[in-house]
């Protein structure tokens, strides 16, 4: 996509622990304590303004619902559909081919997981290191295109408790 772009990046809610409970590690679901706070964690950015057209999400469950929730808690209730790059292990030049041939409009979220959403925005901005993503955390990064190879302006990068802290 050319033009200018606002990029959210999200990592996934509290999820169940891997275990017995859980073995395919790619379905344990978010906790009912996940979906409580990152729905104030969704008021809270709407409190900050956070609007977005579409929304990118890992194929594993946890960052679906998550996804799902962001969709269901922001204006305009945002499209919500799996880009497979955002699964683990994938390089952030890849998540970006891929986002850059799905994505249609100019905000945009991708839902994904960690290491590799903090690596992403370390990509992103050309920065030296990972950025250190809370379950739940988010950040916006400014881009000229999402093929640009230019660094992006990081605009925010909030911590969960901060968020869920804007909603009251």
């Amino acid at each position: 996509m050319a033009g200018p772009c606002a990029l959210y990046l999200v990592r996934h809610a509290i999820a169940a622990e891997r275990g017995e409970d859980w073995p395919d590690d790619d379905k344990r679901p978010l906790t009912t304590r996940g979906i409580a706070r990152f729905k104030e964690s969704v008021e809270g950015m709407r409190k900050m303004g956070v609007e977005v057209d579409e929304i990118f999400t890992s194929p594993l469950i946890r960052a679906k619902q998550t996804a799902e929730l962001m969709a269901s808690g922001l204006p305009g209730k945002p499209t919500v559909r799996t880009l497979d790059a955002l699964a683990p292990g994938h390089a952030p030049g890849s998540v970006m081919a891929q986002l850059n041939r799905a994505a249609k409009r100019r905000r945009i979220a991708v839902v994904g997981h960690e290491p590799g959403l903090g690596e992403l925005a370390a990509h992103l901005i050309g920065a030296g290191r990972a950025l250190p993503f809370k379950k739940g955390g988010a950040c916006r990064i400014d881009l000229e295109s999402l093929t640009s190879r230019r660094a992006g302006a990081l605009s925010w990068f909030v911590q969960p408790k901060l968020l869920r802290g804007l909603k009251k």
